[in-house]
């Protein structure tokens, strides 16, 4: 019976490793979303036309094309929108305490549609 519990209590430790590691992953999925939703914000901002939009958007797809099967190719994506979002000229192009007004004025998480 001891034996029992022992075997019992290392698959719980295990299931709660893996609880915690999923739990970063899923952090650091939050943190690159958010990061991505606040340039989105900017561009919006900015009055970034639909067209260079979708075009970021399908060279991050492009690039992302062969995913590897796993959690892992959702952060990649991100990861990859979140440089393409952040190398668009819009964003460098105007001044720089302009861009820090903006984004104190409002809320970098509300998107509209």
């Amino acid at each position: 019976e001891l034996q029992q519990k022992v075997e019992e209590t290392e698959l719980l430790k295990m299931e709660l490793q893996m609880l915690e590691t999923e739990r970063v992953r899923l952090s650091l999925v939050e943190e690159k979303l958010v990061d991505v939703l606040q340039l989105l914000q900017q561009l919006r901002d900015l009055n970034i036309s639909k067209r260079a939009l979708g075009k970021i958007l399908l060279s991050t797809l492009e690039s992302c094309c062969d995913p590897q099967p796993g959690k892992a190719h959702l952060f990649e994506v991100l990861d990859t929108l979140y440089h393409e979002l952040s190398a668009c000229e819009l964003l460098h192009s105007q001044p720089l305490e302009q861009a820090q007004r903006r984004q104190s004025l409002s809320n970098p998480l509300v998107i509209s549609c």
